[in-house]
């Protein structure tokens, strides 16, 4: 038994271990990235309240219908510029999200935009680098370098000389939803250039005063991007045209980081983001999110990948032996709590810490080992009840079937216990002589209607049938479960025996000429009761000498008597009439002065 228990644990450990395993490496293979970002994306973008000091200057709609379509003519972003600041106090930061390539057919145009930037001494504008594959050789070996730069676009020299530049480089994740940004590329013979956002921060620093945070920590340069919010939380919709008309004030700007970008859907320069899936947002507004996440310093890093694996490993193996042969109840409480324990980490990690974990591996992980726990171990409780009714369907009562049923397969285990059980053992008188002078069909016929008044009076009184031994039926009581006044329940078994012992044996006299007469004897005391045997072919009986004593009482039974012990009729009390023998029948194994009592009449 303790040998069998050991390896039953030993199995399911090395299960939970597979499954563990399993688990791991569907996490760290990336099949589920694209949904772990969604949930996560919705767990830790929340949109809050800006304080205004970002504003986007839209080249929307009204702008296009106004000033025509772009590419504009580079005086029109100079008499923005210009405009901008003329105030008494100009913006604190104009950044121009709008690249200027080369000098254009307009050499005044381009004299006079890096003329109106270096007046203002405040302009920051775009470049770009084109990615591609590239082969690097180090120490003899060969290397794929997938994010060379190829190419750098930058500002004209003019403009270039006289402002800030910062790379507007983007790029998706494998979803093609925007989470990370660059914060830097490093361009061949040029050096390390700025994110476009970073130089715009510095930049609003040096004019405020003030010490710039450092910046965040980066791997190969891209950092997990903190939303601040959807599309039109910096744009109060402010066109370029309103600039130009004098709609807005200069003075409006005063103080301010302005950002001025593409802001209408013809421009193909909007991006889906982890704030929000469903509404794209414009590459400005992008922009402007990581300004403000410069600001706040806020910076959440993403925690190691093999960490969160080991993580998952354990609680995918714990969690899996606990829910194994656990009650649904139990098991449902015990995935809520585990589910819902690990997103108010992530949250918390995510809010105090800056912490970014994978939300949904483990409650993905642990609802489906909760599920398939469920499913398996219902389908095991079917097969345990399968079991259960197989072995004693035929020769236990239904009330004693469901207390079985409850206790599963631990009622097959191979082995007894003791208990205190009344038996009863029953045989037809005169059968050999009888079956002597019949054809087997009729011996066959005879002994069937005997085994059915038998069966039927023990599983009307709640008995658990032992087994047919020829003509002799054996049953007991208070085993395997517990039963109430189980001493009475026997003594009325045997009193329905003899009763209907009397129909069947003038029914045996009319249609044979023969006639039956039942001998019966019941026994109270301790007994070894449980599946004896070999694990391949088991028994569920009673064994000791109480069950001795029952069978030797029934062999000296004549028909038509139930001799019962001492033990019963105590048992009985004042609700039977017995007829004590004394110890005028010897017993075979029994002690003079044991004591043999006719039970002649119960009450009911």
């Amino acid at each position: 038994m303790k040998n069998k228990k050991k390896t039953d644990k030993l199995l399911k450990n090395i299960i939970a271990l597979l499954v563990a395993a399993a688990f791991t490496l569907v996490a760290a293979s990336g099949l589920l990235d694209a949904w772990d970002n969604t949930v996560s994306d919705v767990l830790y973008q929340r949109r809050q309240a800006t304080d205004g000091e970002i504003l986007v200057l839209g080249i929307d709609r009204k702008a296009l219908e106004e000033l025509g379509p772009m590419p504009w003519p580079r005086s029109v972003m100079a008499d923005v510029i210009s405009i901008l600041n003329s105030a008494e106090e100009k913006p604190s930061v104009i950044a121009i999200d709008v690249l200027y390539i080369g000098e254009s057919a307009d050499s005044d145009s381009d004299a006079y935009l890096a003329a109106a930037a270096e007046n203002g001494r405040n302009v920051v504008t775009a470049s770009a680098a084109s990615f591609g594959s590239d082969i690097v050789v180090s120490d003899s070996s060969f290397l794929v370098d997938k994010r060379s730069v190829q190419a750098y676009d930058r500002p004209y020299e003019a403009l270039e000389n006289v402002t800030a530049t910062g790379h507007i480089n983007t790029m998706a994740d494998a979803d093609g939803v925007i989470r990370h940004a660059l914060l830097y590329v490093d361009v061949p013979e040029s050096g390390r250039v700025q994110s476009f956002s970073r130089t715009i921060y510095e930049k609003y620093c040096e004019a405020e005063n003030l010490e710039p945070a450092p910046s965040p920590t980066t791997k190969d340069g891209f950092f997990y991007i903190p939303y601040t919010g959807k599309s039109g939380a910096y744009y109060d919709y402010i066109s370029v045209a309103d600039i130009c008309d004098g709609s807005i004030p200069p003075d409006f700007f005063a103080g301010k980081i302005v950002l001025i970008g593409p802001y209408a859907p013809g421009l193909q320069d909007e991006y889906r983001t982890s704030i929000d899936h469903a509404v794209p947002i414009y590459g400005v507004e992008i922009q402007a999110n990581l300004v403000d996440a410069f600001r706040r310093g806020f910076f959440p890093q993403e925690a190691s990948q093999n960490l969160q694996l080991v993580a998952l490993f354990i609680i995918s193996f714990f969690m899996l032996l606990f829910f194994y042969d656990r009650k649904i109840l139990q098991a449902l409480a015990g995935e809520v709590l585990v589910c819902l324990l690990a997103l108010l980490i992530c949250h918390v990690l995510y809010m105090k810490g800056g912490v970014v974990l994978h939300v949904l591996w483990i409650p993905l992980f642990v609802s489906v080992l909760f599920v398939v726990s469920v499913a398996l171990n219902y389908i095991g409780a079917q097969r345990e009840r399968r079991m259960v009714e197989n072995t004693f369907g035929h020769y236990v009562d239904p009330a004693v079937m469901k207390q079985l049923l409850e206790q599963g397969t631990s009622a097959l285990e191979l082995g007894g216990k003791i208990y205190d059980i009344a038996v009863l053992f029953v045989d037809i008188r005169g059968f050999t002589t009888m079956s002597e002078t019949l054809d087997p069909p009729t011996v066959v016929e005879i002994i069937n209607s005997y085994l059915t008044l038998t069966t039927q009076c023990i599983m009307k009184n709640h008995g658990t049938l032992d087994k047919f031994v020829g003509d002799c039926t054996m049953a007991f009581w208070n085993a395997p479960v517990p039963q109430e006044d189980s001493v009475y329940l026997a003594c009325c078994a045997a009193m329905d025996m003899v009763e209907g012992s009397k129909a069947l044996g003038e029914e045996l006299q009319r249609r044979f000429g023969r006639s039956v007469s039942f001998g019966i004897g019941v026994n109270w005391g301790p007994a070894v009761v449980g599946n004896i045997g070999a694990p391949h072919r088991m028994d569920y009986t009673a064994i000791g000498d109480t069950v001795n004593t029952a069978a030797r009482l029934e062999a000296n039974a004549p028909g038509g008597t139930i001799l019962i012990s001492r033990a019963v009729a105590d048992m009985l009390g004042d609700r039977a009439k017995v007829t004590s023998l004394g110890d005028s029948i010897k017993l075979k194994g029994k002690a003079e002065g044991y004591e043999i009592l006719t039970l002649d009449e119960l009450v009911r």
